[in-house]
């Protein structure tokens, strides 16, 4: 099967070591953008203390990335987690042939990079803590 995008190998580490980090509070991040002209998914910013809405602050208002979450989630129980949340990020108004670039790449790289379950984000606004909260129940 034809990939439509290759995955800068540097990327997969990163997201490797964001998983196995042992954290002891709050929100980690990796930024992904797709360099059109190599076809290669790639970081685009790697935060490694940010709130959720510096990380809102963070993506374009023009152009998709993928967004790579280790979230903080504290339980009823007392409990702390670290889920990693695959965000993928489509404003709108985006270019179709890029948005198309960033739908059609979007399930290899899951795959690649062992990303469970996708979160859709279509506007900077909606990507709130309380929001995140309510998707991971």
């Amino acid at each position: 099967m034809s990939t439509i995008c290759d995955i800068d190998p540097e990327l997969i580490k990163k997201i490797e070591t964001l998983r196995f980090a042992k954290r002891s509070q709050g929100n980690a991040a990796i930024i992904c953008k797709i360099d059109k002209n190599k076809l290669v998914i790639e970081e685009d910013e790697n935060e490694d203390s940010i709130s959720i809405e510096e990380l809102a602050e963070l993506l374009p208002d023009n152009a998709p990335r993928y967004v790579i979450l280790s979230f903080e989630l504290n339980h009823d129980d007392g409990r702390v987690s670290y889920p990693l949340v695959f965000i993928f990020y489509s404003p709108r108004g985006t270019r179709p042939e890029l948005n198309i670039l960033y739908t059609a790449a979007r399930n290899h790289f899951q795959t690649q990079a062992q990303l469970g379950k996708v979160l859709e984000v279509y506007e900077t606004e909606t990507l709130t803590e309380g929001w995140l909260r309510e998707k991971l129940k």
